[in-house]
Parts: C-alpha cells; sequence; structure tokens
C-alpha cells in the first residue's frame, strides 16, 4: 500500500535572533528559527530545517510567585546577572529577559533602568536575547523603546506587542532593527488580526513571532494547543500572515500554578514537589513542541535538559 503524504504548497517564515560580530553585533552566535515545510517532526513529508531551541527566562526581581525555583536558586534569582549566567549553563539557546519590576504594581521601575539592565545582560552574556516587558500595556509603551534603542544592532525579539500597544513597540523594533512577539488571545481571527496591524507599521512577516497567551496543562493547554496547530496548518497551506514562528512561555504558565507549589504534606496525592513540579514543565513544553513551537522559554535546568533531549531524538 502506498504511504499517504501530506505535502504544504509554502513554508513557515525564518527569522533570525540575535547579532555576531559579522553581522554587527557582539553575540556568539545567531538563532534561526521557522523555515518548516512540514508539522513538527514529520521530515517524511516536508524540511523543518531550523530546530526548536530553549531561552531560560531570567526575572529583574525574586519571582515569588514561583517558590519551587526562588527556593531552589535563591542565591541566583536575586542577581540578574547571575542568572543571565547561570542560564548558559543550563543549556539556554537564548536569555530571556523579563523586566517585571517595572510594573506599575511592583517597583514602577523607570525606562532608564530598564535600558540599563538590558546593556547589563548584553555585557553579562554573549546569546541572543529576548526582552519581555512588565505586562502592562501603558507602561511597556515607555520601557520597550528605551530597550528597543539600548540593544541597538543585537537584533533581539522584543514583547509583548498587543492590539492596546504594538504602534510603539513595533515603531522602536522598526527603528533598532529587531523583531517582534505579537501577543493575541486564543483566537485565530485575533492572531491573525494583529499580524495584518503590525505588519501594516512596514515590518515584514519575517520578523514577527507570534504567542497565543500560551495556557499549561489542562483545557488551558489543549485549547492553546489547537489554535497554535490550526496557525501552523494555515501557514503551511499558503497564508504567509499565519505562517509565523510561534514562542511558547513555558515557565511563566507553569511555575505559578498549584501543582508546581503546592508542597507534598497538604496534597500527599500529589507526590514530591520537587518531582511534579520539574515534570508538569517538561510536560506542557513537551506537548507545545508537537504543536508548532519554535521557542520555548523554559526554567528548571532539569526541565530544560530532558527537552533538549527529546528534540533532539526527534531531530533528523
Amino acid at each position: 500500500m502506498e504511504k499517504l503524504l501530506e505535502k504544504s504548497v509554502s513554508k513557515i517564515s525564518e527569522l533570525v535572533i540575535g547579532a555576531a560580530a559579522s553581522s554587527g553585533g557582539t553575540r556568539s552566535k545567531e538563532i534561526k528559527i521557522g523555515g518548516e515545510t512540514a508539522l513538527p517532526f514529520l521530515y517524511s513529508e516536508g524540511e523543518m530545517p531550523n530546530k526548536p531551541v530553549i531561552a531560560v527566562e531570567v526575572w529583574d526581581v525574586i519571582p515569588e510567585d514561583w517558590p519551587v525555583i526562588a527556593e531552589e536558586f535563591k542565591d541566583i534569582v536575586s542577581d540578574v546577572m547571575k542568572w543571565s549566567k547561570k542560564a548558559e549553563e543550563w543549556g539556554a539557546d537564548l536569555i530571556c529577559l523579563r523586566l517585571e519590576s517595572c510594573h506599575p504594581d511592583n517597583k514602577n521601575n523607570s525606562s532608564a533602568y530598564a535600558a540599563e539592565t538590558v546593556k547589563k545582560i548584553l555585557k553579562t552574556t554573549k546569546l541572543p536575547l529576548i526582552v519581555i516587558g512588565c505586562g502592562h500595556p501603558e507602561k511597556d509603551q515607555e520601557i520597550l523603546p528605551q530597550v528597543a534603542e539600548a540593544a541597538k544592532g543585537e537584533k533581539i525579539l522584543i514583547g509583548m506587542a498587543t492590539k492596546d500597544n504594538y504602534k510603539t513597540i513595533t515603531a522602536a523594533a522598526l527603528a533598532a532593527g529587531h523583531s517582534v512577539i505579537a501577543e493575541s488571545p486564543l483566537d485565530i481571527n485575533l492572531a491573525k488580526q494583529l499580524n495584518i496591524l503590525v505588519s501594516d507599521m512596514g515590518l515584514p512577516f519575517e520578523r514577527i513571532v507570534m504567542h497565543h497567551t500560551t495556557g499549561g496543562l489542562g483545557y488551558g493547554f489543549e485549547y492553546c494547543y489547537s489554535i497554535m496547530e490550526r496557525c501552523r496548518l494555515a501557514g503551511l497551506a499558503g497564508d504567509k500572515i499565519m505562517g509565523t514562528p510561534i514562542i511558547n512561555m513555558i515557565a511563566e504558565e507553569t511555575w505559578k500554578t498549584k501543582e508546581a507549589k503546592t508542597p507534598a504534606d497538604e496534597q500527599p496525592a500529589w507526590g514530591d514537589l520537587h518531582k511534579r513540579a520539574i515534570g508538569w514543565e517538561i510536560a506542557c513544553a513537551s506537548g507545545y513542541l508537537q504543536a508548532g513551537a519554535n521557542i520555548l522559554v523554559m526554567e528548571h535546568p532539569e526541565a530544560i535538559k530532558t527537552v533538549k533531549d527529546t528534540i533532539n531524538k526527534l531531530s533528523k
């Protein structure tokens, strides 16, 4: 019997994060994502020229929402520079800096602080950089343009651009030569609309990464998975607007859940907290790999190692 193969008519956009010396930057390497002509790891149906990559999320404050991480790595997470260097040892392909302290409900740090922190990170580590704001749309409009200017020439990935602040963030990325993460709710039409709005400002689709407000395991995971898969299928079917790489904020969604925070003495049936929490991150990341994730933003070194091994085994 002849094997039935599905051949795509298009491919996912290829995007470069980081600029090495040959490209006018100071990064030790350049990370390429995208370029697929088939669903994840289906090498019999197409190509997957660039393996999915892992970024380690680094906060500029202690992540109190992640008690297991905050306790296990207490000597590291209190210093963003130490955390960045340790992320290299953990096998990170990229650093994902979250400027949480700039949130008005946190320390409300200034845009000057944000720019200076990014400059320090760029000196501390030579890995390509992703910079995420504080999640407050108005505040991000203040800090991210300064961040973009501070990292000019390094081709960072900057986010999150939403329907409320995409104009400011896209303009800043255009001026400094960076790429943008377009974040939309879990709706394929809203994701497409935001990609169109960002590209209408002059940023090519080849410099857009989609983020579908990743859900953790459970109902949120299943819903996000299905939206990602539909976007990937649309991109492979010729819809250039939907054919952009995808990022998933795995650490953000898994380490704040009750399953990754509740001690075993409160929930004996759930088993050891340490193993359970790491398993939660591994399971979430492994699932999104199959949905088409190009960048997994993770945290725990044991989870990172396991998922990297999985990527290598699945890759041709």
